[in-house]
C-alpha cells in the first residue's frame, strides 16, 4: 500500500493574551450572569415556600375535615348501636308475643 497523500497543517494560532480591559469584560459578565442566577434562584425559593404555605393550609383543612368526618362516624355508631339494641328488644318482645299467642 503506498501513501500518495500530502498531509497539509493547519495554520497555527497566535495565542492571544486577553487584556485587562478585556478579563474585566468578562468577569463583569459573568458577575452579570452570577447575580441573574441568584435573582432566579431566590424568586424559586420565595414561590417554592408560598407553595409550602399553600400546603399546610391544605393538610391543616383536611385534618379538620378528617376530625368532622371521625366525629359523624363516631355520632353514626352510637345510634346504630342503640337501634340495634331497640331491634333486639322488639325481636325478644314479638318472640315472646309469638310464643304467648301459641300457648292459648
Amino acid at each position: 500500500m503506498s501513501t500518495t497523500a500530502q498531509i497539509l497543517p493547519f495554520p497555527a494560532r497566535k495565542p492571544q493574551i486577553p487584556s485587562e480591559n478585556d478579563a474585566m469584560n468578562r468577569l463583569r459578565q459573568a458577575m452579570t450572569a452570577l447575580d441573574r442566577a441568584l435573582d432566579g434562584q431566590r424568586s424559586a425559593v420565595l414561590a417554592w415556600q408560598a407553595a409550602l404555605a399553600t400546603l399546610h393550609g391544605s393538610v391543616t383543612g383536611l385534618g379538620g375535615s378528617l376530625r368532622d368526618y371521625q366525629g359523624s362516624l363516631a355520632d353514626l355508631r352510637a345510634r346504630t348501636e342503640a337501634l340495634r339494641a331497640h331491634s333486639v328488644r322488639l325481636e325478644a318482645w314479638a318472640d315472646a308475643a309469638l310464643v304467648s299467642a301459641a300457648s292459648r
